[in-house]
């Protein structure tokens, strides 16, 4: 029996995707909820289990083919018998799969035996399977076999420890190998770079250039960001905090605290708590248009903006004015994780009301943030530097942030914009503030 193996629903506002990788070949058997892709999205990366077990005898989409919601991409043959991909023909299901094999088998060139004969020596090196049960995809096994690479030893950063292309790339960077194919009658093809892995040049380009397709998640990207200062009135005030306080506090109890709670105190947890202590004075930066009404949010769900395995994303933590410095930090390490693994769900990214960039962490030391949409507020975080500063009448040197917030002019005034980052400076300078909520 055939089943097919569809699409399934995506999330909301959300209609198509974009086959990233094939996690099992034609021919292989799986097994029920056994991950087959995984889809692009706009928003996130989604591996689509199997339905039933079986032998996947068709695949009908290729990577980077778009495919929209409920749109058949396998078949999945019950009844068959498989184990790898090799065994493509004896899965495949119709009476003609014997005589096409045979077919095959007689039309090919003697001379083709040689050349197969010698490139199966470097094929079988490379195990199936790399670090751990996760199985290799075929254009990586061939990376693997044709630059003499042991798979065991390359660490795997894709979904449940995966080797992907990307990894097999740092593993050449860092040993090059002199182990290559066995001498052919043929010249062997040499071996893959970052350039031939990516997609393929949509038009032939200039010496010195390359041309690879943006992924559906760049273009998104793109055109979101674009919308935002197309639609939005986007304005950015700046300030600097003094961040000796907060600075002290983590030095005096960060082992304690540690120690409990099994995370380290960092310095987005007080970030968040200052800035809601500011948007519950200054509803407005927490507000969003919506149509022709302005909706205002009694609820404070903030936005992060971390790197994730596929690029920048915005994990939200929700309910965050209900949480301890602890809770955050747990509930932030947690999103982190799942956003470096690609393994964010549709959930963790959605419904935020208000945004913390910290282009710190990378070395910035000032910034202008752009909005979040439907967001009207974000803040940006930057480098700690220590500077000279006036210190009652005394010059001396402190660790000093610049902090930036851009806001949509339509609902936000400059003195509400202006009154909001001044918040967020005062419960810094003098964290009790957070705790005391003044």
């Amino acid at each position: 029996m055939a089943t097919e193996l569809k699409v399934p629903a995506l999330g909301e506002s959300i209609s198509e995707a974009v086959v990233l990788e094939w996690l099992v070949a034609e021919g292989d058997r799986v097994e029920v909820d056994q991950d087959v892709v995984v889809l692009e999205t706009d928003k996130i990366t989604i591996n689509v289990p199997a339905t039933v077990g079986g032998v996947l005898v068709e695949k009908r989409a290729k990577v980077q083919d778009e495919v929209s919601i409920g749109m058949v991409i396998a078949i999945i043959d019950e009844a068959a018998e498989g184990g790898g991909g090799e065994k493509k023909a004896e899965a495949a299901s119709g009476d003609d799969a014997a005589p096409k094999q045979a077919a095959a088998e007689k039309s090919e060139a003697p001379a083709a035996s040689a050349p197969k004969e010698a490139a199966k020596a470097p094929a079988e090196a490379a195990s199936a399977h790399g670090d751990g049960d996760a199985p290799l995809m075929p254009a990586v096994r061939r990376l693997i076999a044709e630059n003499g690479l042991d798979a065991k030893k390359i660490k795997g950063t894709g979904p449940g420890g995966r080797i992907l292309k990307e990894d097999v790339l740092r593993a050449l960077e860092g040993e090059k190998p002199d182990t290559r194919p066995a001498a052919t009658s043929e010249k062997p093809a040499p071996p893959m770079t970052a350039a031939s892995l990516g997609p393929k040049p949509a038009a032939a380009a200039d010496e010195g250039e390359e041309i690879v397709k943006m992924s559906k998640l760049r273009r998104t990207i793109a055109e979101r960001l674009v919308e935002a200062q197309r639609t939005a009135a986007i304005l950015t005030t700046f300030n600097e905090v003094d961040m000796t306080a907060v600075k002290a506090l983590r030095a005096e109890y960060q082992d304690a605290f540690s120690k409990k709670y099994g995370v380290r105190l960092g310095f987005l947890s007080f970030f968040a708590k200052a800035v809601i202590e500011a948007l519950k004075a200054y509803p407005a930066v927490n507000a969003e248009i919506r149509g022709d009404s302005v909706v205002y949010k009694n609820h404070y769900h903030i936005g992060v903006a971390v790197g994730g395995g596929r690029g920048l994303v915005v994990p939200v933590v929700r309910h965050a004015d209900r949480m301890s410095l602890a809770d955050f930090e747990k509930t932030l390490n947690g999103l982190a994780d799942k956003a470096k693994s690609n393994s964010l769900s549709l959930e963790d990214l959605t419904g935020g009301t208000f945004t913390i960039s910290n282009g710190g962490v990378y070395g910035s030391m000032l910034s202008t943030p752009i909005l979040n949409a439907p967001q009207s507020g974000i803040l940006g975080l930057h480098k700690i530097q220590d500077r000279p500063v006036a210190i009652d009448g005394k010059v001396e040197i402190r660790p000093m942030m610049y902090l930036a917030l851009s806001y949509d002019h339509r609902i936000i005034d400059g003195r509400e914009a202006v009154s909001f980052l001044v918040r967020v400076k005062e419960c810094i300078e003098d964290p009790s503030r957070i705790l005391l909520e003044i």
